[in-house]
């Protein structure tokens, strides 16, 4: 009998999951689930940076900080030393916040296996230089990585993949052959994943829908309607492409999983963050206090001010990122950002490439 890690393959014959020693770096909810996912056929090894946290799940079976509600399998063995963590893994999966990227995988570079796929669930844009992860990742690690870097991204919180609820992703990767790998190696029948090449898109897809999602946030905490919504997730989709677009990406891209999927989900769905940084925004409250809240990285906080410096760069409107940007550095409230998106000046819809942004602010 097949494992239940078994896929579909070609010819729709049934195949069984080949265990694949796997390490998972970032025991925050995303990186929990993905340990949890991976450990129903393969054995894991589940890197934190708190020794503390390591002790605790080996120790106890969850995870005393993120997702604890739900049991880890003896498959996941927890460590906070990166060495151990990478010793003889075939598959590397990347979920640390995106502000630390560079950082632990400077650390983790002289560590990863000759030959091991490496897989990145990191969604953001780096501020300094305005890459998306893969850019970070290709100036991190040795050229010899560079072909199997893997980018995974669609809608999918993280407490729904513990639950084992259906979620569909994308895994991109320039050389399709490694994304089909990955695809065989984590689908399963409540985890399914279609494959991309165009690596660029499904980042920044990912990366800056967080930033919309916090815009329809103080939308609906302004109490705008469900017409303000629809409208904001739509030109938000338009402006996440026109960014995409101009730095080589596929306009199709973004209205599959890693584009529409995951902003419909991150704009809507309770459970994301990012909206819920714009609904504490939209109710009057501080930055600063709805982040102590949280207990938990809202990467669209940070993409916010590095799409903006990306769109300026690139020089492409981006009016959404712009004001967005206003009301976290609290230079205008959610109300005036709402009025100002809705008094610019009038244009055709049909004008979707990248324009050069005029002076003068949105």
């Amino acid at each position: 009998m097949f494992s239940e890690g078994g896929v579909t393959g070609v010819g729709g014959v049934r195949v069984p999951a080949v265990s694949t020693p796997t390490a998972v770096l970032g025991a925050g909810s995303f990186g929990t689930c993905l340990a949890m996912l991976c450990a129903r056929a393969h054995d894991v090894k589940l890197w934190s940076r708190r020794p503390d946290v390591a002790e605790a799940i080996n120790r106890d079976r969850r995870n005393p900080r993120y997702l604890s509600e739900f049991a880890l399998p003896d498959r996941v063995e927890a460590t906070a030393d990166l060495r151990d963590a990478l010793a003889g893994r075939e598959l590397v999966i990347i979920a640390v916040p995106s502000h630390s990227l560079r950082e632990v995988m400077t650390e983790a570079a002289p560590f990863i296996e000759e030959g091991a796929i490496i897989v990145s669930a990191v969604k953001g844009v780096e501020f300094e230089t305005g890459l998306t992860m893969n850019g970070v990742f290709r100036e991190v690690l040795d050229v010899a990585h560079h072909p199997r870097l893997v980018a995974l991204s669609g809608p999918s919180f993280a407490a729904e993949i513990a639950q084992r609820l259906p979620t569909v992703v994308t895994v991109a990767c320039r050389e399709e052959a490694y994304a089909i790998s990955v695809q065989a190696t984590l689908s399963c029948p409540w985890f399914r994943c279609y494959t991309h090449t165009d690596v660029i898109g499904v980042e920044t897809a990912g990366a800056l829908k967080n930033v919309i999602a916090i815009a329809v946030g103080m939308s609906d905490g302004t109490d705008s309607g469900l017409n303000a919504r629809a409208a904001l997730m739509t030109r938000g989709l338009a402006e996440i492409t026109r960014i995409g677009v101009a730095q080589g990406a596929e306009a199709e891209t973004f209205l599959g999983l890693s584009g529409m999927g995951d902003l419909l989900l991150t704009c809507t769905g309770d459970l994301s963050r990012n909206r819920r940084v714009g609904l504490g925004l939209g109710r009057g409250r501080k930055l600063a206090e709805i982040q102590a809240e949280l207990g938990e990285v809202a990467e669209g906080i940070a993409t916010t001010r590095a799409a903006v410096r990306l769109a300026e760069r690139l020089r492409v409107e981006a009016p959404i990122c712009q004001l967005v940007r206003a009301v976290i550095d609290g230079e205008r409230t959610p109300r005036e950002a709402g009025l100002s998106l809705m008094t610019r000046q009038l244009r055709s819809e049909r004008d979707r490439g990248p324009r050069v942004r005029k002076s003068g602010g949105p």
